[in-house]
């Protein structure tokens, strides 16, 4: 892969670009030109919690609203059968305050490096970040914490997201490790912050994480410029974005502006209070209770969802079909998948697809010939540290890390 910018670099800026975010009034989607040429419609969706209206946004084509102001855009779930890789347009959308930035000249745009346990502070240009540091690239799931909070019961307060809070995308970009290295840590480094281009106005504050500095030197934590073969799209965090791999969406900081390390444990809002989750082994507490203690969240634990048919799909009775899927977790990688056709009663393995990566969607398929009636399938996944997915659904208040088996109803005649 080259090091050297590519040719328009200097020249590009965002396609929808100012003028088009500006017809939007700042809503993004809700009016202009974005709107007009895909009209918003509602969906149902596959469990208890109403409708949702669907818009294109801009680089976007029409996804499930749940907010605009901040946008929370979440992927209809049929995309995830399209194949392992989610497409730019598809991909799903997680701000948590409204300022949020409609437009980023990329000629201008720094990202400094500083904080009290650095020893030679500096600042980085996109065409340095891209040149002066050998590229690297991932493909890597991005999941929101909440992924997947709708179908909690009782229920939690928060975005009430269904399960198309996630997308697996193919991330260029740069080490932060190297990055790091030119600001030469002090021996007394602690954490490394994170802060972007989006500002708060109604509280919470500014919308800043940290990692240990020894995970954020690890080698995986990278700075992407690219997202499966393009620039990153503007709701995704254009010009440049954190990318930490295996760990909930929460930590993957979009439009980065600063880092920050620094010689304490962090606890600004982002970290403490919000984002944490009970400290026990299951991160769970009896549905109704509050933890007696709490830790951030931090990786994936194990899913597996089927893709190539929803809840309440039709078939033919004595037809064979192959039943496709995707497992994934928080980088030990998926070993087994495992499927059942009569609501959990007996399991078969399931054929698992080609190995794309330790942070990426994996691809299972099994075949079923239905009987007439309703059938219920289930999958459930294994990781190579021998970690599974619960029969029955865990509860904790925040709605975080929901990965119970899976179920869906189909009906052949």
């Amino acid at each position: 892969m080259s090091r050297s910018s590519p040719p328009d670099f200097q020249r590009r800026r965002l396609a929808a670009g100012t003028a088009a975010w500006a017809a939007t009034g700042g809503l993004l989607g809700l009016s202009g030109p974005a709107r007009a040429q895909t009209p918003p419609r509602t969906v149902d969706l596959p469990f208890a919690n109403g409708r949702r209206t669907l818009v294109a946004y801009p680089e976007k084509r029409p996804l499930m609203v749940l907010t605009s102001r901040p946008p929370q855009l979440e992927t209809p779930f049929e995309v995830f059968n399209e194949g392992l890789i989610t497409p730019n347009d598809a991909f799903f959308v997680r701000y948590h305050n409204v300022g949020i930035p409609t437009s980023v000249d990329p000629d201008k745009h720094r990202i400094k490096i500083a904080g009290n346990a650095v020893g030679k502070p500096f600042e980085l240009s996109l065409d340095e970040l891209r040149t002066q540091f050998k590229p690297v690239e991932l493909l890597a799931v991005n999941q929101c914490s909440g992924n997947s909070r709708a179908l909690f019961n009782p229920r939690v307060t928060g975005g009430q997201l269904g399960n198309g809070a996630m997308g697996n995308a193919r991330w260029v970009g740069v080490s932060l490790k190297e990055v790091l290295a030119r600001a030469e840590l002090k021996n007394t480094a602690r954490q490394v912050t994170f802060d972007g281009l989006d500002t708060t106005a109604f509280g919470g504050g500014d919308f800043v994480k940290a990692l240990d500095v020894g995970h954020a030197m690890d080698g995986e934590v990278m700075i992407a410029y690219q997202m499966n073969g393009a620039d990153l799209p503007m709701l995704n965090g254009y010009p440049v974005r954190l990318v930490v791999p295996g760990y909930y969406g929460t930590y993957w900081v979009k439009h980065l502006s600063e880092i920050q390390v620094i010689d304490t444990e962090f606890d600004g809002f982002w970290m403490k209070p919000a984002y944490r989750i009970p400290d026990n082994a299951c991160a769970c507490v009896d549905p109704g209770k509050a933890p007696s203690a709490t830790r951030p969240i931090g990786r994936f634990n194990v899913r597996s969802f089927i893709t190539s048919l929803q809840d309440g799909s039709r078939l033919v009775a004595g037809q064979a079909t192959v039943v496709r899927g995707i497992a994934f977790d928080g980088g030990q990688g998926i070993r087994e998948v495992a499927f059942s056709t009569d609501g959990g009663q007996s399991w078969r393995g399931a054929q698992l697809g080609t190995d794309m990566g330790r942070y990426s969607f994996r691809e299972f398929t099994f075949g079923f010939t239905p009987g007439k009636g309703t059938s219920d399938l289930r999958v459930r996944a294994w990781n190579r540290s021998g970690q599974s997915q619960p029969a029955e659904a865990l509860w904790q208040p925040a709605g975080y890390m929901r990965n119970v088996v899976e179920s869906i109803q189909v009906v052949a005649s």
